[in-house]
């Protein structure tokens, strides 16, 4: 049983997130405990801090001949709002619609998922948002803050119940802030491991989540395409 893995820090579409798909998948191993990342202070950088347009970060988002052979883009799946309840994690309840399947509070934003096919059927997830750096930075923060004081908690949507654990993890040093964190999603007594990355570079705030070898693979990546144009 595989777990469908949507953003995490967004909570954007967390009813697909944890909804299974029924093909089997071995059980992947726990990552090593890792020292939690140090996000830095946003610094004034001379760079522009007007947000840019959604039709502007779209142009921003990896392809497939970013990607190379074997990756398949996926169509977007509607985001599902009903239902869904979050169990044993008090600090959720503070992000409001973020924790009950909508967006980052960030109305300029573009989202993307591909299908990794060769030799396996792993997925990553790439979102931009931009804003203000002060705005990104702050509301980036508190979720991470939210999820950091719940190591275990449990999602419910209709009949599907889904232990998670977090895990915070070294985030690369790229951009002016970073995060990252490993997730546990555990369904009918199989595991299923997801990775997810943020960084901020001024107004831009990339998230690329996944599998954990794709996401380490892709990440710096996906933020040179999306700063390119600073």
């Amino acid at each position: 049983m595989r777990v469908r893995v949507a953003s995490v820090l967004g909570f954007t579409a967390i009813a697909a997130l944890i909804l299974p798909a029924c093909s089997p998948t071995s059980t992947a191993a726990k990552p090593a405990t890792s020292p939690p990342a140090q996000a830095s202070t946003p610094a004034a950088t001379g760079r522009s801090e007007a947000p840019l347009t959604s039709a502007a970060l779209a142009t921003r988002l990896l392809g497939e001949s970013d990607l190379g052979a074997g990756y398949v883009r996926q169509a977007e799946r509607p985001a599902q709002h009903d239902d869904v309840t979050v169990i044993g994690c008090p600090a959720l309840d503070t992000l409001g619609d973020a924790a009950m399947g909508g967006s980052l509070d960030f109305p300029r934003q573009a989202k993307v998922t591909f299908t990794y096919t060769s030799g396996s059927s792993s997925e990553i997830s790439e979102e931009l948002y931009s804003d203000t750096p002060t705005k990104l930075s702050g509301s980036t923060r508190r979720i991470f803050e939210a999820l950091s004081g719940c190591p275990k908690y449990q999602v419910v949507s209709g009949s599907t119940a889904v232990d998670i654990r977090t895990q915070k993890t070294t985030a690369p040093k790229l951009g002016d802030e970073q995060w990252s964190q490993f997730l546990t999603f555990s369904v009918g007594g199989r595991d299923s491991i997801a990775k997810q990355t943020a960084i901020r570079d001024g107004n831009l705030l990339l998230v690329v989540s996944g599998s954990p070898a794709l996401v380490d693979r892709h990440v710096a990546r996906a933020l040179t395409k999306a700063t390119a144009s600073h």
